[in-house]
C-alpha cells in the first residue's frame, strides 16, 4: 500500500509563504474545513488563540494531483531542518484510538526498515502524529 506525502517547510511567516507558493505553483491557499466560512471561524471552534493563527498555512493543488505543502512557523528548536516530509499513513475519518493503533503499526514497520523513533506529538487542534528519523538522520513525521 502506498502513502501520500505532505511537504513541510519551516518559515517565519506561514501566511505570506502560502500566498507566494500558491501563486508560484498554480496552487490555491487551502480553504477551511467544510462547515466553516474562514480559518478564523475554525480556529475559534477548536480554541486556537489569535496569536497562534499564523503558526501554519497550507497550499493545495486545485486538481488534487500534487502534494499538499504545509508552512509552519519555525521555532528554532531541534531538529534543525527547514524541510521535511509528512507521511500520510492514516486516511480521513479514522477515530483517535484507531489512528494511534495504525500509527503504532506503521512505526514498527518503519523501524524494521531502519528508521528511528523520536516522539509522539499532539498539535494545538488535537491532531496526533509520530516523529521519526530516516536511516541517515533526516526528520519526518507519520500521521
Amino acid at each position: 500500500m502506498s502513502h501520500s506525502v505532505q511537504i513541510v517547510i519551516a518559515c517565519d511567516d506561514p501566511a505570506a509563504l502560502s500566498e507566494f507558493w500558491a501563486s508560484a505553483l498554480g496552487y490555491i491557499v487551502q480553504p477551511p474545513p467544510p462547515g466553516f466560512d474562514s480559518w478564523d471561524q475554525f480556529a475559534d471552534s477548536v480554541g486556537i488563540p489569535s496569536e497562534k493563527r499564523n503558526d501554519i498555512g497550507a497550499v493545495v493543488d486545485p486538481d488534487g494531483s500534487g502534494p499538499r505543502i504545509l508552512f509552519e512557523r519555525y521555532d528554532g528548536g531541534a531538529p534543525n531542518q527547514r524541510v521535511h516530509f509528512d507521511v500520510n499513513a492514516v486516511g480521513e475519518g479514522v477515530g483517535d484510538e484507531e489512528r494511534k493503533s495504525i500509527l503504532a503499526r506503521e512505526r514498527v514497520r518503519l523501524e524494521a526498515l531502519g528508521a528511528e523513533f523520536k516522539r509522539e506529538a499532539t498539535g494545538i487542534a488535537g491532531e496526533y502524529w509520530i516523529e521519526m528519523f530516516d536511516p541517515e538522520g533526516n526528520w519526518f513525521c507519520v500521521q
